[in-house]
């Protein structure tokens, strides 16, 4: 009886009203349920207005037993712009485009310093995936491979403070289990072709369906995101990144990360994502898992 609900970027006001769609009350400053829990599947800052409040809602949450947080890319993020390089600098080197990226949190965190270290200790807490009898939830993919690899460094699934220096060292066995579990599986595309993402940023590589089996799709079936300039050419299944794929026998997993479009639908009956881009005038979305043998879009609850 579990609540899987996806990216919130700071939306706190959508993330109550989700809450309260779902049956939960607010009693002595936290929400509950009297017979269901939430995972939340990370990213939880930066973008939206409310950072603070969001923050406030999913840690007393997880404090008080009703819920479990998983970290996202943005979590990670904040912690590796936190981190001072043994080299000088940062983890995450302060770069315009990471400034921008983290500027919403840090302008509603100014003259609070102390709370935003304490929400950073509380990030290092945050498991980067779950997995239970009949489902696994992670941010951004479910590689098994990256996931048995992961099990034998991390205690409870969580980076300690030498993990997340060792995570960027980069073209690590480690470094690449941990940014693909957060960030997705990336493809280069073919002929040069590029696009502009929501930011703005140039793209040279795709986000991948890690659920499907590339050998029968194009690189633009293959995309996460519809890009109407990526060719129907088969897809290069030399691709490191592309070597696996998540099974239709698999537990059901549960992630977020891809900012879909549009209303919220399954992917599979067994692969759910539950980001449908609340950020940017989409919806906030949960699933209402109660140990079903196959997922039922009847069961997405989205404001």
């Amino acid at each position: 009886m579990i609540d899987l609900i996806g990216d919130i970027h700071g939306y706190a006001t959508k993330l109550e009203e989700l809450l309260q769609k779902l049956g939960y009350k607010k009693r002595n400053l936290t929400y509950a349920h009297p017979e269901r829990k939430v995972i939340f599947v990370g990213d939880y800052i930066d973008r939206g207005p409310q950072i603070r409040e969001t923050l406030e809602i999913v840690k007393r949450m997880v404090d008080d037993g009703s819920a479990i947080a998983l970290m996202g890319n943005h979590e990670y993020n904040a912690l590796c712009f936190h981190y001072k390089a043994n080299e000088g600098g940062h983890l995450r080197p302060h770069l315009i485009k990471n400034v921008v990226q983290h500027y919403e949190t840090l302008k509603q965190f100014q003259n609070n310093q102390k709370e935003y270290d304490k929400y950073i200790d509380w990030f290092k807490t945050l498991p980067l995936f779950l997995e239970k009898d009949g489902f696994r939830a992670v941010h951004a993919c479910w590689d098994n491979n990256h996931i048995e690899f992961l099990k034998t460094k991390l205690s409870d699934s969580i980076l300690s403070d030498a993990m997340i220096y060792e995570s960027v060292k980069e073209g690590t066995a480690f470094n690449i289990a941990v940014e693909e579990t957060l960030k997705g599986k990336e493809i280069k595309m073919p002929d040069n072709i590029f696009f502009h993402d929501k930011d703005g940023t140039k793209r040279t590589e795709i986000r991948i369906k890690w659920w499907e089996d590339p050998a029968s799709l194009t690189y633009r079936s293959l995309s996460v995101i519809d890009i109407p300039s990526l060719p129907n050419l088969p897809v290069d299944t030399n691709e490191t990144s592309i070597k696996s794929y998540y099974g239709l026998d698999e537990k059901h997993v549960f992630f977020g990360h891809y900012w879909l479009k549009g209303l919220p639908v399954l992917y599979r009956n067994n692969v759910c994502c539950l980001d449908f881009s609340v950020a940017k005038g989409g919806h906030l979305v949960a699933y209402s898992y109660d140990d079903e043998t196959s997922l039922d879009s009847g069961k997405l609850t989205f404001v």
